[in-house]
């Protein structure tokens, strides 16, 4: 059996428009503890993304606990 739990920013606002989705997920305990670290060297090597939300999910069984951060943004795309 699984438990899901999603805590995300602005989840009271309307919302905003994204064209672009980055998941970072974690399993192991030393890989979740530098996932916030991993969200965060992505942002700052992609400052064309602007983030308009994230949510950050956990699941677990009797054997395993997942963490996911989920990062949605706009990213102004060239003319095609």
């Amino acid at each position: 059996m699984s438990n899901v739990q999603s805590v995300g920013k602005g989840r009271n606002l309307p919302p905003r428009p994204f064209n672009g989705v980055k998941i970072f997920s974690a399993t192991m305990a030393a890989d979740r503890e530098h996932l916030g670290a991993k969200v965060t060297t992505w942002i700052a090597a992609n400052p064309q993304a602007e983030v308009v939300d994230t949510v950050v999910s956990q699941s677990s069984d009797a054997a395993f606990h997942c963490v996911a951060i989920t990062v949605f943004y706009w990213e102004t795309l060239p003319p095609a």
